[in-house]
């Protein structure tokens, strides 16, 4: 080995302890200038000698181009997650179910079961593979089974050794978290861009990880707290396990205790829960787990989470707000929820402005009325609660809450379900009210979602599964709903997490800006489809305008027919759809200015589409037509100028021949719209 080899080898190992007592130990032993210092001969001798770069060399850490996207990864070991407990009655449940299920296991309840608490990081987790004590690979929890790799974002967080101390095979598993100080920082810079908010350093951490360009992972100095061995060789204890991690290279949290029994475990939540904003990252609660492995694998799993851990959560988080209406919500069931919504208030770092009322029951209990301030509390990850009124912040204006009597979406009587049937009774002190209607949930929901798809409104990250779950949790009263969702309504809910929710509430607030074509089609107006509206767009040209038209004005229209006609002057007649129009436009909804068609060669021609094109789509070639001047139909009549024939044609092609309407193949069609 050269002079030069042995010179760089040392100068590694020395940035790589420094590193460590920086990062890891928390005890750092020169300054940021010396060890900067370091770091420049280092890449000065690198640039010189590329030949001696390797890939654990500090310099290393922020690779070069950022990614296109991230790469999926198979876990080597099944990712968990803790079941949660909100008191001492469920941590006094969880140890009565461990240990009747150790004694089936192994004949006898164990007098030596002792645990380990640790604090909960509220974070981003991360699974870290390592060969040989090189990092291999770092990727998300994902879905369990599967992750996302963001090695290059995970080797700039300084905390995380590329080399560990000894050369073995493991997967370790912790948490990614963002410093408060840090988290204030790169607030006050998104706000100076104009860009969203984080609320939380849980989000900030999980938005910088899912970032493509690993020097902007790098700038956030992110911490990676370790706490687990899921895989490879480890002590017999967890206590144990905490200790190797710190002896192999890995930051870990050194506040975790043993504790023998139920008190000790109370003591450390009670004492945590009041000094939880002591640390540079988040706690929302302390993880207990059964310390012996022997003990853990005669527990094993359930579906979704470990039987040998538990997360003890630290009391929900409250605050206080005014409540502007309450609307109820009709579920798959029938069942009948009331829904408050709220002013928005801002709840363990989420702004929530939704909240359950769970039935008419809990009204009557809590006697809750619109225009209350109220208590609401948000326990875990669950949709937020009423918990309390305050009576004193009334100022007499508040409205009482009526128990319904007919559905709010199809009109259909309610009433209270018994054992064997639906009662049609409303008296008493019923728990839930359901509809009759079988219908009902089923019609409602269909709405929403033609609203939102591409015909309509067309929001991204807004499927049917989506829609249903958004419904079924009382979110969602109507597609008008859509419009006041928060990040902090949608993040309890299932499937999705911080980046999902703010996603669909971007998807929605881009939606806002709508065509009036789009948004009359999106009403769901029976009759109406996309060519009618878009017509109707044309020739009324504003909402007002076509809100105020007669049977007669939409009857001088090519196209549309008596039935057609009155289906629209209806629907606008109708109190609840022009509340429903009012709430879109007061929840934001900006329907763009119509752009009048100019002329073209089609101008004044009237098509209708029949069967399957080969060229092109359906769709590409209403869009022809129109951008030629053209009209389309949904109909055959005497007024049709031309009915366009593809493969497998329907009945419009045969009343086209009936009427005598001039039939187009598609090969003519093409002649005929060629420039």
């Amino acid at each position: 080995m050269s002079e030069l080899d042995k010179h760089i080898e040392k100068l590694r190992a020395q940035i790589d302890d420094l590193r460590y007592r920086y990062h890891v130990l928390n005890d750092p032993q020169v300054t940021d200038a010396m060890y900067e210092g370091l770091m420049d001969e280092l890449r000065k001798i690198e640039r010189e000698h590329p030949e001696l770069i390797t890939k654990d060399s500090p310099t290393q850490r922020v690779a070069g181009a950022p990614l296109d996207k991230f790469e999926k990864i198979i876990h080597a070991v099944t990712q968990w997650s803790f079941d949660d407990a909100f008191s001492d009655e469920d941590m006094e449940d969880w140890q009565e179910r461990n240990l009747k299920f150790l004694e089936k296991e192994i004949g006898k309840r164990p007098d030596d079961l002792d645990y380990v608490c640790e604090l909960k990081i509220d974070g981003l987790h991360m699974v870290l593979t390592y060969e040989n004590g090189e990092l291999k690979t770092a990727a998300t929890r994902g879905d369990g089974k599967v992750g996302e790799n963001v090695t290059q974002n995970i080797r700039t967080i300084w905390s995380v050794p590329l080399k560990l101390k000894e050369k073995v095979n493991l997967v370790a598993e912790g948490e990614v978290w963002l410093d408060r100080k840090m988290l204030e920082t790169i607030n006050k810079q998104r706000a100076k861009d104009g860009e969203l908010l984080f609320a939380n350093p849980r989000n900030a951490a999980a938005g910088t990880i899912r970032q493509l360009d690993s020097s902007v992972v790098a700038a956030r100095k992110l911490a990676l707290t370790t706490y687990d061995i899921s895989a490879g060789e480890a002590p017999d204890t967890q206590s144990g396990e905490l200790l190797r991690l710190k002896e192999l290279g890995f930051a870990t949290d050194s506040h975790w205790k043993v504790c023998k029994n139920l008190s000790e475990i109370f003591e450390f939540h009670n004492d945590w829960q009041k000094k939880k904003n002591s640390q540079p990252f988040w706690i929302d609660g302390v993880v207990i787990k059964v310390n012996q492995k022997k003990y853990q694998t005669a527990l094993g799993y359930t579906g979704k989470s470990p039987r040998w851990a538990i997360a003890y959560k630290f009391p929900a988080e409250q605050g206080t707000t005014k409540i502007k209406d309450i609307y109820v919500q009709v579920g798959r069931t029938g069942a009948l929820t009331p829904v408050a919504l709220m002013e928005p208030v801002n709840l363990a770092g989420s702004t929530v402005t939704h909240a359950t009322l769970h039935n008419f029951d809990e009204i009557d209990r809590l006697g809750v009325k619109i225009g209350d301030t109220v208590v609401v509390e948000k326990a875990g990850d669950i949709i937020p609660k009423v918990v309390r009124v305050l009576e004193k912040m009334r100022t007499g204006d508040e409205k009482n809450v009526k128990r319904p009597t007919k559905c709010p979406v199809c009109g259909s009587e309610v009433g209270v379900q018994s054992i064997s049937k639906l009662s049609k009774t409303v008296q008493g002190n019923s728990v839930a009210l359901y509809c009759f209607n079988k219908n009902c949930y089923a019609k409602e929901l269909e709405n929403i979602i033609h609203f939102v798809s591409k015909k309509g409104f067309d929001i991204d990250h807004c499927g049917e599964k989506i829609v249903e779950q958004l419904v079924d949790e009382g979110l969602l009263k109507d597609a008008a709903d859509l419009f006041t969702l928060t990040v902090g309504d949608l993040e309890p809910l299932e499937r999705f997490a911080q980046k999902s929710a703010q996603n669909l509430v971007e998807a929605v607030g881009k939606a806002k800006h709508i065509t009036l074509a789009k948004f009359i089609n999106a009403l769901g107006i029976m009759h109406v489809g996309e060519e009618t509206a878009d017509d109707l767009a044309q020739i009324f040209g504003t909402l007002e305008k076509l809100q105020a038209a007669t049977i007669e004005d939409l009857l001088n229209m090519n196209g549309i027919g008596e039935r057609t006609a009155q289906s629209i002057v209806e629907y606008f007649k109708n109190k609840k759809n022009r509340e429903f129009v009012d709430k879109l436009l007061k929840n934001g909804v900006i329907i763009k200015p119509v752009e009048k068609k100019s002329g073209g060669k089609l101008k004044g021609s009237t098509f209708v589409l029949t069967g399957s094109l080969e060229a092109m789509s359906r769709d590409e070639a209403k869009q022809k037509i129109k951008d030629l001047g053209g009209e389309m139909s949904e109909s055959v009549s005497k007024k049709t100028s031309y009915v366009v024939v593809g493969a497998e044609p329907g009945s419009k092609y045969d009343k086209a021949k009936k009427l005598g309407v001039k039939i187009l193949d598609e090969k003519e069609f093409l002649d005929l719209i060629k420039m």
